[in-house]
């Protein structure tokens, strides 16, 4: 028998079954010969939250949980954080290769002419209350395009889903920069493409009365840096409903509404506005020790620490943190950051979150930097929206030209009543 089978014995009757082992993994419709009676549906997996079962075939990004490894189509997130910007990892994240020049050059110029947002985007915006979260606002607005681009439909068009992409990408900083001046009741303000991504999606956000607006070139790199650690995170909650609305072909504005709704939840992209609160909460270092004992109580959560993926450190957590003083160079030293930079040394010491491998997440200083770069923590979820966009695209148009993918529908375990009958005094 080959080695890379699997043999299953099923106690209940005593037949055996071979299963084949490709990539790691046996094909969960391998299980369904398994049964007791030939009316028997067959054995099913049952996995809630999918903790051990793999719904796509990808070879956008790895992740290496326990050796704290996050790569790009194979490129360490470290060194695409040190040496490209954001559009370069975008080009690479879509197309599975680093752009040439002049392809660097060409996509550029794709996004920066689809950066502008059709005008009643405006009327959409102007229509909510100020109150109302930025990422309801970019949900709807999202949801909205898809009724300006009717085209989009046409999903199985290589050309379309090709223009669709670049105005998602070029167009959700402008969405995300306009639900930030709706927020603040200030005019909106129009792309500047003289400007790079990062920078340009600045000026749209703090543009005031200047005739043009300079972001300050530490800010910026700091912006594109996060930009880029915030691409793509594998089968993420928003990843996942972005594959799944997207297979029922409908159209990418509609499923990156349904990502943004899934990242907007406070244990996926929500996290970072959750983990300034609760520094705010403890307020000075002589708070910790009593805050630790609570955690170790269950009466509070650690925000910031510990990741479904990572058992270890978060190599996006440490690209941040590494960032953190060049930015606070510039604009000051956030005093959060103490009180974040104490939590982290006694959880990496204290054997209850050693043992528990919970170590510091992506949210854990990205909400820090954010606040110190001007953003309040209602757009925090927004900011990591963005860049996301790029990850959504790709696995949309993954699964899109992938054969053996249907139109997501999972199998449940019904535990529920058998046949009743209604009685007859009804």
């Amino acid at each position: 028998m080959p080695e890379d089978t699997l043999t299953i014995t099923d106690n209940r009757t005593g037949k055996t079954y071979t299963a084949p082992i490709k990539d790691g993994a046996i094909r969960a419709m391998d299980l369904r010969p398994i049964k007791t009676s030939e009316d028997d549906f067959g054995l099913m997996s049952y996995d809630p939250a999918f903790m051990n079962t793999a719904s796509c075939i990808s070879r956008i990004t790895f992740i290496d949980g326990d050796l704290g490894i996050l790569r790009y189509r194979g490129y360490p997130i470290d060194q695409l954080a040190e040496k490209c910007s954001f559009l370069e990892v975008a080009y690479l994240i879509l197309h599975g290769e680093l752009p040439t020049a002049a392809q660097l050059s060409s996509f550029e110029a794709e996004v920066k002419q689809h950066s502008m947002v059709p005008e009643f985007i405006k009327r959409v915006l102007d229509a909510m209350s100020p109150e109302a979260h930025p990422m309801g606002m970019l949900a709807t607005c999202l949801a909205a395009l898809a009724t300006y681009y009717p085209e989009s439909r046409n999903v199985l068009d290589a050309g379309n889903r090709w223009l669709q992409t670049v105005r998602l990408i070029a167009k959700v900083p402008t969405l995300g920069a306009y639900a930030y001046r709706r927020k603040n009741e200030l005019p909106y303000v129009g792309p500047d493409n003289d400007l790079t991504y990062a920078g340009n999606f600045m000026n749209m956000l703090w543009k005031m009365t200047e005739a043009k607006y300079q972001p300050h070139p530490d800010l910026e790199w700091a912006l594109n840096v996060l930009f880029i650690l915030h691409a793509d995170h594998e089968q993420n909650c928003s990843a996942n409903a972005m594959r799944s609305v997207s297979s029922s072909q409908a159209d990418p504005y509609a499923s990156a509404a349904a990502a943004v709704a899934a990242l907007w939840g406070p244990l996926h992209g929500g996290a970072n506005e959750e983990v300034l609160k609760m520094l705010d909460q403890i307020g000075s270092m002589e708070n910790i020790p009593a805050f630790i004992e609570k955690v170790k109580k269950r009466e509070v959560m650690l925000m910031g620490f510990g990741h479904r993926i990572y058992k270890n450190y978060d190599p996006r957590a440490r690209i941040i943190k590494a960032a953190a003083d060049k930015v606070f160079a510039v604009t000051g030293r956030n005093p959060k950051l103490e009180i974040a930079i104490e939590l982290e040394r006694i959880a990496l010491s204290d054997d209850f979150f050693i043992s528990r491998k919970l170590y510091p997440n992506v949210d854990f200083y990205s909400g820090i930097i954010y606040q110190a770069l001007g953003f309040k923590p209602d757009i925090f979820t927004v900011l990591f929206a963005i860049p996301r966009m790029t990850g959504w695209l790709a696995q949309w148009r993954e699964l899109i030209t992938d054969k053996e993918q249907k139109i997501a529908r999972p199998r449940q375990l019904f535990l529920g009543y058998g046949h009743r009958d209604v009685p007859a005094s009804r």
